[in-house]
């Protein structure tokens, strides 16, 4: 049996949106921290790391949202490690409120064990396999499913440049992991703008766009003072559902550093239930959509 660690949190106010929730980007910060601390429990905190010259690098996450949190929200994340591979493993995560039994999200996150010196990968040592997993074998490796190919392009994709700042680095010197999906987000809402449709013209119309799933790549790091491109387009449109892409490319080069696919659905924020998506709003933002 695997090393389980739970961490309690209590929402803060200035992780809720306007809405009134969590906004879905503070869960993966939520994840990182409750990894953190399952590693350290485990024998392998920072220290530990630092004196063997190596460290996990997250490479994909996938977030399903199920049930919203809200400030004051007490909750729990339920962390542990599913399987290894060589230079690999996967964490997996359950969000559930405080002394209740129902999920309010899950998620996966699959890491890299890097060697500082070289920056390549590197083999997992047994004993820290062993730290994990104290109670038995880990099984073998679940099969990984493929990450979602890029979708085709439509007639019009929307970019927003922003350029790498102090606050998005962490003590790795690079972006942190949880910052990705803060661009994505921030991008997804300045499109909405340039097409007409601010958050207080969709509320008035009696809807809203929230995202269900998000599932990111990361592939390479952007560093401090990067001028970065964050490009997006909708695809898979289905009736009251969509996934819009985000491609974020560093400008100097034109590489690809990390992609989104974020899962959306147009909701009734005052029931929470589904509704189509509305033909006026569908056919401003026709040029950004892929057939």
């Amino acid at each position: 049996m695997p090393l389980t660690h739970t961490r309690t949190f209590r929402v803060r106010f200035g992780e809720c949106d306007a809405y009134g929730h969590v906004n879905n980007t503070h869960y993966v910060r939520y994840m990182q921290e409750a990894a953190f601390d399952a590693s350290a429990a485990a024998g392998y905190d920072f220290a530990r790391y630092e004196a063997l010259g190596q460290y996990w690098l997250v490479r994909e996450t996938e977030v399903e949202y199920l049930k919203p949190l809200a400030y004051g929200d007490t909750f729990e994340v339920k962390t542990w490690v599913t399987d290894f591979r060589r230079v690999r493993s996967r964490r997996a995560y359950e969000f559930r409120k405080t002394g209740e039994t129902e999920l309010t999200a899950r998620a996966t996150t699959d890491w890299v064990y890097i060697d500082n010196a070289t920056q390549r990968p590197t083999t997992v040592p047994a004993e820290m396999i062993a730290a994990f997993w104290p109670e038995g074998t880990p099984p073998p490796a679940e099969k990984r499913e493929p990450f979602p190919p890029r979708p085709p392009e439509p007639p019009s994709i929307f970019t927003q440049r922003r350029k790498v700042i102090w606050r998005d680095i962490d003590t790795a010197w690079h972006v942190n992991n949880t910052v990705y999906l803060q661009y994505a987000d921030d991008a997804g809402m300045a499109i909405l703008d340039a097409y007409g449709w601010s958050v207080k013209r969709m509320i008035a119309a009696g809807f809203g766009i929230f995202v269900r799933r998000n599932r990111i790549e990361y592939l390479q790091p952007a560093m401090l003072g990067d001028e970065i491109d964050v490009s997006t387009w909708v695809y898979g449109a289905r009736r009251a559902t969509a996934t819009r892409y985000y491609a974020i490319t560093r400008v100097s080069d034109g590489a690809l550093l990390a992609q989104v696919h974020a899962y959306c659905a147009w909701v009734n924020p005052a029931t929470g239930q589904p509704i189509k998506i509305p033909a006026d709003f569908w056919a401003d933002f026709k040029p950004n959509v892929a057939e």
